[in-house]
């Protein structure tokens, strides 16, 4: 099947009570990839899967690319790495940034995920990265092929290394900004994308609504939002946010 499909699997900030953190899942000739990871990242993906009446388990993701190590985007990533390893055997695909790579291990997973048990009386089995996931570097000079889908990177404006993503499968583009101070010209970079999903939230590292609403009339229509707080006023944006757990066409 062309063309190329989003699910909204979450679609809330890091301090909802209402949504899951934002994060998608993409497919394009029967091949999905998942933007993102937060916890509890199965849980996430039924329950949208559901909603959306599709079939969908974390082991049937080509890939997991992932923006920035804020935990509301990466807190599953223990979990996902631990299903994949010990339930289905092998180690999972992401693709990250060097920039957003570089403390994964030592500084976000190694805690939970860097010893396991063994033999009562013998000492625990030392792990490494790549029995959990295998990295592929993402580069902002050139797009990174994973299945049918090919993902070019640029930083944000964020407290920590973030980058936006562009997504191209089944001759359609998607165009995401990750978390990201208000950036005109992040924005021209996303505007050659079929569908645009742009957080707005509150904070001098987020996008104010505002800056998004004044953007032109065609920008605005085939923009969407994501990220947005608990008393976000969906109904009076000229943006159309996204509904946790529906599926879009891009």
């Amino acid at each position: 099947m062309n063309g190329l499909r989003m699910l909204a699997l979450g679609v809330g900030n890091a301090f909802s009570a209402r949504y899951y953190s934002a994060c998608l899942a993409l497919e394009a000739e029967g091949a999905w990839l998942l933007i993102d990871c937060p916890h509890p990242i199965r849980k996430i993906v039924r329950e949208a899967a559901e909603s959306a009446g599709l079939a969908l388990d974390i082991d049937q993701f080509a890939a997991v690319a992932l923006s920035h190590l804020h935990a509301d985007h990466s807190s599953g990533l223990e979990g996902y790495g631990f299903y994949h390893r010990f339930i289905r055997h092998r180690p999972a695909a992401l693709l990250a940034h060097p920039d957003v790579s570089a403390r994964l291990w030592d500084h976000h997973l190694a805690g939970g995920m860097e010893t396991s048990a063994s033999t009562p009386g013998e000492p625990p089995v030392r792990r490494c990265l790549e029995e959990f996931f295998q990295l592929t570097a993402l580069d902002t000079a050139r797009p990174v092929q994973v299945g049918p889908f090919a993902v070019e990177c640029r930083h944000t404006r964020h407290g920590i290394p973030t980058t936006a993503f562009r997504v191209r499968g089944g001759g359609r583009c998607l165009g995401y900004s990750a978390d990201t101070a208000y950036d005109p010209t992040l924005i021209d970079w996303l505007a050659s994308a079929d569908t645009i999903v742009h957080e707005t939230n509150t904070g001098s590292t987020h996008t104010p609504y505002e800056s998004l609403a004044a953007l032109p009339a065609g920008l605005r229509s085939k923009m969407r939002l994501i990220h947005y707080p608990d008393d976000f006023d969906g109904a009076a944006s000229v943006i159309e946010p996204l509904r946790q757990g529906r599926r879009y066409e891009v």
